[in-house]
């Protein structure tokens, strides 16, 4: 009896040992292309805004050449692997295309801004969650956060987008700011949850016949954000890789460095690249 209870104690011990180490992992951030993420986060692999399709695989935005304009840096049976959850700011083709779409397990836990719960019950994800505010998921609290994709007329075609807030214990704060532009609402969100990582959409995109409208953050508005971001060390991302972006790393890298802002506080990461958060 007591050989059965030692073992059994044992496993027990193991069992919590594992959950809670792979609780205390360390956090990463991969860009694999345009907005899509694989966030490492509390022992849990999320990937968000998944753009799986080939180069060319979809249709222009601007009339310059078919998107995407790049080719994906590693095998999607990679970006699939092993994931725990997906989380999608909005279902524009460049946030969650028809690859993604036909890839994705159609069990996997998802969630989704609120504008899309049609979307994804459509696409038939049976585990597709719609967040309203805020719910705690495998001990990280995931909290919605709105964004705002234009202005004007423009704001009505694109539509409703959204950001994510992630917390959890031992872990890094991380606001995933989403496709929007520089708004009061997000530097109150800065304020509110003093994140350690801001994930910004800095590509500077436009609607042709609507140029002097952006409906992503250029230059000019990521470094209003930087200067606003407190403790935060920012990321900018969703650029390279559509044909209606027209802010760059290189023009992004070189507006920083024009105001003194160094690759500690702004980070651009290349496709594929892994950032230790």
């Amino acid at each position: 009896m007591k050989r059965v209870f030692l073992l059994v104690a044992l496993t027990l011990s193991a069992t919590f040992s594992f959950a809670q180490g792979k609780a205390d992992t360390k956090a990463s951030l991969q860009l694999v292309r345009n907005a899509t993420l694989i966030i490492e986060y509390a022992g849990q692999k999320i990937l968000v805004d998944p753009m799986l399709s080939p180069k060319g695989g979809f249709q222009s935005f601007a009339g310059i050449e078919r998107n995407p304009t790049v080719e994906l840096k590693m095998p999607v049976s990679e970006i699939t692997k092993g994931l725990d959850l997906v989380m999608v700011t909005h279902s524009h083709p460049d946030h969650f295309d028809e690859a993604a779409s036909k890839t994705l397990d159609k069990s996997v836990q998802l969630i989704n801004q609120p504008a899309d719960r049609d979307f994804f019950k459509k696409e038939g994800f049976i585990n597709a969650e719609t967040l309203d505010n805020s719910r705690v998921w495998n001990d990280i609290s995931v909290h919605r956060v709105e964004a705002q994709h234009g202005t004007g007329e423009v704001l009505k075609m694109m539509g409703k987008t959204s950001g994510f807030v992630l917390k959890a214990k031992n872990q890094p704060t991380i606001y995933i700011v989403g496709d929007a532009i520089w708004t009061e609402e997000i530097k109150k969100t800065i304020k509110e949850y003093k994140p350690d990582y801001i994930i910004v959409n800095s590509g500077g995109a436009v609607v042709p016949g609507f140029e002097k409208t952006p409906i992503l953050m250029d230059e000019d508005q990521t470094m209003a954000l930087v200067k606003e971001s407190g403790k935060a060390k920012v990321i900018a991302v969703h650029m390279n890789a559509l044909d209606h972006c027209r802010t760059t790393r290189e023009s992004l890298r070189q507006k920083a460095e024009s105001l003194n802002i160094g690759v500690d506080k702004l980070i651009i990461p290349q496709d594929g690249e892994v950032v230790k958060l």
